[in-house]
């Protein structure tokens, strides 16, 4: 069996419509923060879940809850809003806000976790987006300077190479070769043999031919019927 040892690559790195738009959402999506209001909201459903805050008691009024907050009343209107639209709180006038439900709140916060964590994840595969396209930077230039060297050197070598496996009923087995005189008889070089996982470079006079062996040489393409014939002997 005769195939000629080449070195060839195939790069194609394809960037379609679908994955930019992925992209560029994550990269929106790491940039988003849930808005003041809701992260009050989310504080409130937690004291609430955890007991600090109990059902069927009173909110405390917008006014003491904008200075703890530190924010507008507004933005607490717009959190108790949250919370009633969830089952956890219940504004009735005349009365304040009334808790309704620490389960609804549990609910919520778990949800809010799932998100972050969405968020989170998200963040990770952009990252990963960013690390890859670096590497396949690198990989392109490797490999551009790996094919500009196989060039030069095909350039500067007129012989291709070529490999042939010695068959289990050779007559070269167990000569060497010097004593088959290769060269002269095939006017193909011998530059290594393959045997099992190793590779002898180079092989001397001396180096024994065993069956299987692969025999990897240089030559013109005539070279390959009459190294083929030689070891079918």
């Amino acid at each position: 069996m005769i195939r000629a040892t080449k070195l060839a690559f195939l790069i194609n790195f394809s960037y379609n419509k679908s994955s930019v738009l992925l992209e560029r959402r994550l990269s929106m999506d790491n940039n988003i923060v849930a808005p003041v209001y809701a992260q009050i909201a989310l504080d409130i459903a937690s004291r609430i879940a955890k007991g600090d805050l109990k059902e069927n008691s009173k909110v405390y009024g917008r006014s003491i809850m904008s200075s703890e907050y530190g924010v507008s009343p507004e933005t607490i209107r717009r959190a108790i809003k949250l919370l009633e639209d969830m089952e956890i709180v219940e504004t009735k006038q005349n009365s304040g806000t009334i808790i309704l439900s620490a389960e609804n709140a549990k609910i919520y916060v778990a949800k809010f976790n799932e998100q972050n964590n969405a968020r989170s994840m998200q963040k990770q595969l952009a990252d990963y987006i960013v690390q890859q396209e670096g590497i396949n930077r690198k990989i392109i230039d490797i490999v551009g300077s790996i094919v500009r060297i196989n060039e030069k050197f095909s350039e500067t070598n007129p012989f291709n190479n070529y490999e042939v496996v010695i068959p289990n009923n050779s007559g070269i087995i167990g000569h060497t070769l010097g004593e088959l005189k290769f060269w002269q008889e095939t006017r193909a070089t011998v530059i290594a043999i393959r045997r099992g996982n190793k590779i002898i470079l180079s092989p001397g006079p001396y180096v024994l031919f065993e069956a299987e062996d692969t025999i990897i040489f240089v030559g013109d393409i005539s070279s390959i019927k009459a190294v083929t014939d030689f070891i079918n002997k």
